[in-house]
C-alpha cells in the first residue's frame, strides 16, 4: 500500500473505535476484578447457576446491599460490572423459567444497573457485548487463544454447553481481526483509485469469513443442543417481542414504566454489519429493521464504526463496476460468496439448536413420553420461545432472508462449487496474500 493510502487509511484508525488490531471487537485482557467495594456482586454473580438450581438467587439479591456506582473509574471496570449486572439480572428474572417470571427488577440492581449502562452507553440487559467480548480469560496468561485454554469470568446455566457457546461465539470474533483490519485498507484504496489495495484486502476479507466459519463450526462440538434450546436460550431472552413477558420490566427506583429490551443476539455482533456496509448488501424492510435496532445494543464506538463503514463514498460496489477489472470483480465476488455461505452455515446452526429441538418439544408434550435423557430439558422449554431467537425475532425467516439479500449484490452471481471447492479458493487466496 503505497504512502497515499496509508493516510487515506488513517481517517478510519480502528483504535479510535476501540477495535483491537489483535481482538478486534473482542475486549483485550478484561478485569477479572472489581475494587472490594463490589465484592457483593462480584461473588453473587459468580455463584448464579448454584444458586438458581437452588431457587434462591431472588432471595440472595435482596439480601445485597444497594452500591454507588461512582467508585468505578476505567471502562474495563464499568465492563465487568455491566457484565456481572447482567448476569445476575437475566438470572433474577429466568430463576423459574418462564413458569414464574417477574414483573419488577428490585432496586438495588435496577439502579446501578441503569447508571452503568448510562455510563457505556449500552442497554441494562445481557448484550453480545457482555456475555461474549467481555467475559473471557486465559487459564495460562502465556497461553494460546483456544478453547482449552479459555474459561469464562462469569457463567449461566447449562454448565460445559453454555461455556462452549459463549466462547466459541468469541472464536468466530477472533477469527474475523483479519477481515475487519482490511475494511480501512479497502476503504483508502477506493479513495485512492488503488485496484491492486483493494483486491488484496478483499482477499484478506474472505479469508477471514471462512475462518469465521471454521471457528463456527466448534459449536457442534462444545454445546449440546438440547441444553441450548432448553436451558441456555432462556437466560438469553430478553423482554421485548417476548411473549413470557408481554409487559416488559419495571427497573424499580428508575422509572415506574416498564422497559422493553431484546435479548442478546448474534445479530448484535459488529461483525457482520461491517461487511454488510463495506460490501453494500440492504436488507429488506422487516429484517433490515431489526438489525438495524441491534446496534443500539452495541458498544457505541462498534456502533460509530458500522456507520462511517456505509457512509463513505464512493461506495465499494460503484467502485468495482466502475473500474470492471476482472480481478477485482472476482474478489468482490468472492467476499459475497464467503459471506453468503457463512449464512447459510449459520441456518444449519440454527436449524439443529433451535428448529429441530422445538419439533421434538411439540412431540414429546403431545405423547407425554419421557425415556430419552434429553426429554426433560427440551419438554420443559418454553412454549411462547419456539422457533425464536434470544433477540426475540422469528429466527429462520430472519437468516434466510439476509442471506438472499447478501445473494444480491455479486457483480458476476456468487461462486458456486462447481466452479472451486472451498479449500482451493482458500488455497489461491493465502499463496497471493503471501506473495
Amino acid at each position: 500500500m503505497d504512502t497515499s493510502v496509508e493516510k487515506s487509511a488513517e481517517s478510519l484508525l480502528l483504535e479510535k473505535y476501540h477495535v483491537s488490531e489483535k481482538f478486534g471487537f473482542v475486549l483485550s485482557e478484561p478485569l477479572t476484578e472489581l475494587p472490594k467495594y463490589y465484592q457483593p456482586w462480584m461473588e453473587t454473580a459468580r455463584n448464579v447457576p448454584k444458586l438458581i438450581d437452588s431457587h434462591s438467587l431472588r432471595t440472595h439479591i435482596h439480601q445485597m446491599p444497594l452500591l454507588e456506582t461512582h467508585f468505578m473509574k476505567s471502562h474495563r471496570e464499568l465492563r465487568l460490572a455491566h457484565l456481572a449486572l447482567s448476569v445476575m439480572t437475566m438470572g433474577y428474572v429466568w430463576q423459574e423459567g418462564d413458569r414464574d417470571t417477574v414483573k419488577v427488577l428490585p432496586r438495588i440492581l435496577a439502579v446501578p444497573y441503569c447508571e452503568v449502562s448510562q455510563r457505556l452507553g449500552l442497554p441494562p440487559i445481557l448484550t453480545h457485548a457482555d456475555a461474549v467480548l467481555a467475559n473471557w480469560k486465559k487459564k495460562d496468561p502465556q497461553g494460546p487463544l483456544d478453547m482449552e485454554n479459555l474459561e469464562l469470568l462469569l457463567s449461566l446455566p447449562g454448565g460445559e454447553s453454555v461455556r462452549g457457546f459463549f466462547l466459541v461465539t468469541m472464536l468466530v470474533e477472533l477469527a474475523a481481526v483479519p477481515g475487519v483490519k482490511a475494511i480501512p485498507k479497502v476503504i483508502a484504496g477506493v479513495r485512492q483509485g488503488e485496484v491492486a489495495t483493494v483486491t488484496r484486502a478483499l482477499d484478506s476479507i474472505s479469508l477471514a469469513i471462512n475462518g469465521m466459519k471454521e471457528a463456527f463450526k466448534l459449536m457442534h462440538v462444545y454445546v449440546e443442543p438440547s441444553v441450548f434450546y432448553g436451558v441456555i436460550r432462556i437466560y438469553l431472552s430478553g423482554w421485548k417481542d417476548n411473549p413470557c413477558m408481554a409487559e416488559g420490566l419495571v427497573y424499580e427506583g428508575v422509572q415506574a414504566e416498564p422497559m422493553e429490551f431484546s435479548g442478546g443476539s448474534a445479530a448484535q455482533s459488529s461483525l457482520l454489519h461491517c461487511f454488510d456496509e463495506l460490501l453494500g448488501v440492504k436488507h429488506e424492510t422487516k429484517s433490515g429493521t431489526f438489525l438495524t435496532r441491534m446496534r443500539d445494543y452495541m458498544p457505541p464506538a462498534h456502533k460509530q464504526l458500522i456507520q462511517d463503514i456505509s457512509s463513505h463514498r464512493p461506495s465499494l460496489r460503484d467502485f468495482v463496476l466502475e473500474r470492471n477489472n476482472a480481478g477485482l470483480v472476482s474478489a468482490f465476488d468472492r467476499c459475497v460468496s464467503q459471506l453468503v455461505s457463512f449464512r447459510s452455515y449459520h441456518i444449519n446452526v440454527v436449524s439443529r439448536f433451535i428448529a429441530v429441538p422445538a419439533a421434538r418439544a411439540k412431540q414429546l408434550r403431545s405423547q407425554d413420553q419421557g425415556s430419552e435423557p434429553d426429554q426433560a430439558i427440551i419438554g420443559k422449554a418454553p412454549t411462547a420461545l419456539e422457533e425464536r431467537g434470544t433477540g426475540g425475532s422469528a429466527i429462520m425467516s430472519l437468516l434466510k432472508t439476509a442471506r438472499d439479500q447478501t445473494s444480491n449484490v455479486t457483480i458476476h452471481g456468487p461462486l458456486s462449487s462447481t466452479k472451486t471447492s472451498d479449500l482451493t479458493l482458500i488455497s489461491e487466496l493465502s499463496s497471493r496474500l503471501s506473495l
